[in-house]
């Protein structure tokens, strides 16, 4: 095993600084991580290469066979405990963080809640004051365990504090330097035991400080990473010298060895044990695996997209959450069993006041609210997606939906004008906000000075304008007449004016406009809900300057909205109205030369 490490160090300076961060870290690659950069820098190789011996000779004096001699029931089972310990630290830590982070504050707490009883009983302390401080430092160290474990089990957020941190370094270099200091007093222990436990809290005591100070490094967190498993070897090293010099004590005598070994046993064990229990809870404590800050609520996942489980860890998610002054629709402190089943409940009913019965029963915050059919999805599509096969999509099948969608209403656009070709031009059906939309613009995107948005509203709704255009020298605002969501949208460009062709139109009114950036176009879609539906072209073909805007309107009989805007380069600073909708036809000048 010591070899090993040596000859992987050699084989990753030749085949490449993953195979050595393998060879010196015994983990995979940090292939995943905000500090990952490949290949590893100077600093990160150089610290695997210092790690690589000392972690060998360490690992060699780890795995030395322990002294022969008959020990006492109470030193051997110190000595397992320690093994185990140490076993720990180097290998046992990943598979059970694998489990969960409870499990690991829970086997923690039981291991060095035995360890420090039993060390409490077999080290000679000859020094009453000395053992006592010793069981204090000990039971503030357990205490700070069970802080850790309730934090792990999501019942306090305590164990996340610089108080707990800092508390849980001082107490681990408190018992240490006791446990040596009492091993000295003992004099059972060598001064190589003695020596290794010194290292231990001189490693610890000396590598917080340049990790709390350490510099915003890229490669830092690596390099701490490395350091810091060479600082837990030290400690492995020291627990397992005391494991294998565990001293053979006086034999007791006959007379209550049996009674005494047995209640040691019990205390032990119950010890061990004790933690275990506190995890296995009634169901009215039930877990509590997700919650609204613990997944990515906000992207809402497609339902077609997920498993059955990765579906119900999102509605446990948007359970919770609640986000922009909306309230949860459970409580966060409901257990996960318990928003399924009230969840499944919800799915089973359609009717909107046993569902707000339902909620109103489970504590919900917004009852009068209701369930919503895009939440319950991923609960039971089963049953939602009979009433709406839309939500039970992919993202593939979404995006391709929304194609279509998209293509559809384009194809029911046609070009009023197919005879009369602009230099530019464009047909297709723009889609406005269902809510109220004022219409679309026609502006310069890049024109950072425009005066598109509140001031072209304003002039639309100015009283008295009859045009149904909110006009400003750099943007225009077409207004609709209908009230629809969507309108077809023709624009041309021509190099001169065409002629007025107000025939089969409701209104025609035309209006000066400027574009300082060279560009005059309509806002597209664009992988939102509101644009066109197409690609938009630039409408001001002379560039900068100014340009003369027409704008055709008409309602079908159908009820659908056409418009036709045309541009073409003119600098007067008329306003015509060519027809209107109450049928006048005029060529009045509304503005100045």
């Amino acid at each position: 095993m010591v070899s090993l490490v040596l000859l992987g160090a050699i084989a990753g300076l030749i085949l490449g600084d993953d195979v050595l961060w393998v060879a010196v870290e015994w983990s995979p690659p940090p292939y995943i991580g905000f500090f990952h950069r490949s290949p590893y820098g100077l600093a990160v190789v150089t610290a695997l290469l210092a790690a690589a011996p000392v972690k060998a000779a360490a690992l060699w004096i780890i795995l030395r066979p322990p002294e022969p001699g008959p020990l006492r029931g109470r030193e051997r089972a110190l000595r397992l405990l320690l093994y185990l310990a140490v076993a720990d630290g180097l290998v046992l830590w990943a598979p059970i963080s694998w489990i969960s982070d409870a499990a690991g504050a829970a086997f923690q707490l039981a291991l060095w809640a035995a360890i420090d009883t039993l060390l409490l009983l077999v080290i000679r302390w000859r020094s009453r004051v000395l053992r006592a401080v010793a069981g204090v430092m000990f039971a503030c160290e357990l205490a700070l365990a069970v802080v850790d474990l309730l934090g792990s089990l999501g019942l306090t957020d305590a164990g996340y504090g610089t108080v707990y941190t800092v508390g849980s370094i001082v107490a681990a270099l408190a018992t240490t330097a006791l446990t040596v200091a009492g091993q000295w007093r003992d004099g059972r222990w060598s001064r190589g035991t003695l020596g290794a436990g010194w290292l231990s809290t001189v490693s610890v005591a000396s590598a917080y400080p340049v990790f709390f100070v350490g510099g915003s490094d890229f490669e830092g967190p690596l390099v701490w990473i490395v350091v810091t498993d060479v600082i837990r070897l030290t400690g492995a090293l020291y627990l397992a010298a005391t494991a294998r010099e565990m001293p053979v004590a006086p034999v007791p005598s006959a007379s209550g060895r049996r009674s005494r070994g047995r209640a040691y046993r019990a205390a032990v064990a119950a010890l061990a044990l004790l933690p275990i229990a506190v995890l296995v809870q009634p169901e009215e404590h039930a877990r509590r695996t997700l919650t609204g800050a613990a997944e990515d609520c906000y992207d809402r996942p497609e339902s077609g997209d997920l498993d059955p489980a990765r579906r119900e860890a999102v509605f446990l998610c948007l359970a919770r959450e609640g986000s922009q002054g909306t309230p949860p629709m459970f409580p966060d402190s409901m257990s996960d069993q318990a928003i399924l089943a009230y969840g499944r409940a919800l799915c089973r009913t359609q009717d909107p006041a046993k569902q707000q019965t339902l909620l109103r029963e489970a504590g919900s915050p917004r009852a009068e609210w209701g369930a919503d059919p895009w939440d319950l999805v991923y609960v039971c599509p089963e049953i939602v997606g009979k009433t709406h096969p839309d939500l039970l999509r992919s993202s593939e099948e979404r995006k391709q939906a929304e194609i279509d969608y998209v293509a559809e209403h384009n194809a029911t656009c046609r070009d009023p004008w197919p005879r009369t070709k602009g230099v530019v031009q464009a047909t297709a059906y723009y889609f406005l906000f269902v809510d109220g939309d004022p219409g679309y613009l026609v502006y310069d995107p890049a024109d950072e000075q425009g005066e598109g948005g509140d001031r072209t509203m304003d002039e639309l709704y100015q009283k008295g304008n009859k045009t149904g255009l909110g006009v400003t020298p750099t943007a225009v605002l077409v207004g609709h007449v209908a009230d629809v969501t969507g309108l077809c949208l023709t624009v041309k460009a021509f190099r001169k004016a065409p002629p007025p062709r107000t025939g089969g139109w409701d209104t025609v009114h035309e209006v000066p406009i400027t574009t300082r950036g060279g560009r005059l176009t309509v806002p597209e879609m664009d992988g939102g809900e509101v644009g066109a539906g197409a690609p938009m072209p630039n409408l001001a073909i002379n560039g900068k300057g100014r340009y003369r805007l027409r704008v055709y309107v008409r309602v079908t009989r159908g009820g659908e909205e056409e418009h036709l805007v045309v541009v073409y380069p003119g600098s007067s600073r008329k306003r015509l109205d060519l027809k209107s909708l109450y049928g006048r036809r005029n060529s009045r000048a509304q503005g100045q030369d």
